[in-house]
């Protein structure tokens, strides 16, 4: 019971020791990320399973697209949880207030324009995407049907933002447990019962997306000693919304941004054909559950910074980061070894396909030798996020994906073709991937420790 009441309590970050604080604070959210992850993987298997190699291709192929517009959503939800963390920390309910209506009425408005216009855009996205015939139609009727749920999802992470702000890394946790579970009993209802094919499992999806946005909502409202949802606050506020997009535009560009290099990178990815497509697909599940404790110690990094500059504890961001370094890197190296001992063993869940088996465990093993580094990119670029400085990240990304990641892919599988194979090795894409990790990597590190983004904090909390 004494660890529940800790788990489900609003955590203050700006007190007592670091490491317990941040560890607390990310249990909840580790956890929720893992069930996101399976949200995922289930989606895959249950395709895999009961319709086919093909069908999970088709599903894969639209990860790219899906993707870009959640990153998107979680971007600009960075501007939100900066400021409602930052409020929190300095007591200022108002701002408070005003903030959180702003970030509900501004998930309304965005998700339903950005459901307008990927709707009309998804076969076109296909095409850009060199999906192959066979895998079209499916690849359609699942990346359309996302679409039109986008603006529950948009709900879902913005407000799941605010919440863990607010120190509530719990109840974003338990929604999307109720959501995971909505969402593996109706894909194997409408899959396995009603034949809907990936139709159907987007359908599921829709529902249990909407179902987290509907909990979201319920749990705001019952804040009522932190939050205030009455009418005067959840109005379009331009002042608040300015900072918002002021600390987000640019890690929404920066996600934006390599989304795309993504979508590029899947192009090239599928000209290899259906095996490796689905290889990739089986890659991309796995490699969400590894790289989901480096997120989330992200996200407690930018947390915990915005609460203790808030509260103008300097001192104590420097402390926040070591720890979650150590924490991070440790749990990384872990994570990193299970994937190259048991890499083909993990594949065998999503094929029994032997060339896919064989594709999936090599691209794997290869992945493993980055998830280290990817770890500094996350925990040193969220203190930089949860001071204000979302600028030198995006940068950084800009630099690491888009002008070192996507040509080097391409350049590597150009340099890798032979008379015996004239399309060039997939296996150099992921290759791709591990270099311009370590090099974000470096750069954040360096970013970091020469403290340039301290000189942000004298405006963070100015609303103009």
């Amino acid at each position: 019971m004494k660890l529940f009441n800790t788990l489900t309590k609003q955590h203050d970050l700006t007190k007592g020791d670091p490491a317990k604080n941040i560890l607390i604070f990310s249990i909840p959210l580790l956890i929720g990320n893992l069930a996101q992850q399976l949200y995922n993987t289930v989606d895959a298997i249950v395709v895999s399973h009961y319709i086919g190699d093909i069908a999970l291709g088709a599903v894969g192929i639209s990860g790219p697209a899906i993707n870009l517009l959640i990153m998107i959503f979680v971007a600009i939800s960075t501007g939100s949880s900066v400021l409602v963390g930052q409020f929190y920390g300095a007591e200022d309910r108002d701002n408070l207030n005003k903030t959180i209506g702003s970030i509900f009425i501004l998930a309304l408005i965005f998700g339903l324009i950005v459901t307008i216009i990927s709707v009309l855009i998804t076969e076109p996205v296909l095409y850009l995407l060199n999906t192959p015939e066979e895998m079209f139609t499916m690849a359609t009727d699942y990346l359309r049907t996302i679409f039109w749920g986008i603006t529950s999802l948009a709900l879902y992470n913005l407000l799941t933002a605010a919440l863990r702000a607010l120190g509530d890394s719990f109840y974003p946790l338990l929604f999307l447990l109720v959501s995971t579970i909505v969402n593996i009993i109706l894909d194997i209802i409408f899959v396995k019962y009603f034949h809907l094919g990936t139709f159907g499992v987007a359908i599921a999806t829709v529902i249990a997306q909407s179902v987290s946005a509907i909990l979201c909502i319920f749990r705001l409202k019952s804040l009522k000693d932190i939050f205030d949802m009455d009418r005067k606050y959840l109005i379009y506020n331009p002042k608040i919304t300015k900072r918002i997009f002021k600390i987000g535009l640019p890690n929404a560009a920066t996600q934006g941004i390599f989304s795309t290099a993504m979508i590029v990178i899947q192009s090239l990815t599928n000209s290899f054909g259906p095996l490796v497509i689905t290889a990739n697909t089986a890659v991309m599940r796995v490699d969400g559950f590894v790289m989901m404790p480096n997120f989330t110690f992200g996200i407690a990094s930018t947390t915990f910074t915005a609460q203790n500059i808030g509260a103008k504890r300097l001192d104590r961001v420097r402390e926040g980061a070591k720890a979650t370094i150590k924490i991070g890197l440790i749990t990384s190296t872990f994570l990193s070894l299970l994937i190259v001992i048991f890499g083909k063993e993990v594949t065998m869940i999503f094929s029994n396909t032997p060339e896919i088996i064989d594709y999936a465990s090599k691209f794997m093993r290869i992945l493993s030798l980055g998830y280290i580094a990817f770890t500094a990119t996350q925990v040193f670029g969220g203190v930089m996020r949860g001071s204000g400085d979302t600028i030198t990240p995006m940068w950084i990304s800009i630099i690491s994906v888009v002008l070192l990641r996507t040509p080097l892919a391409y350049l590597l599988v150009h340099l890798s073709k032979t008379a015996a194979n004239p399309m060039g090795n997939p296996s150099m894409i992921f290759l791709g991937h591990v270099i311009s990790w370590i090099t974000g990597s470096i750069l954040t590190v360096l970013a970091y420790k020469s403290g340039r983004w301290k000189r942000r904090l004298k405006d963070t909390l100015m609303i103009e």
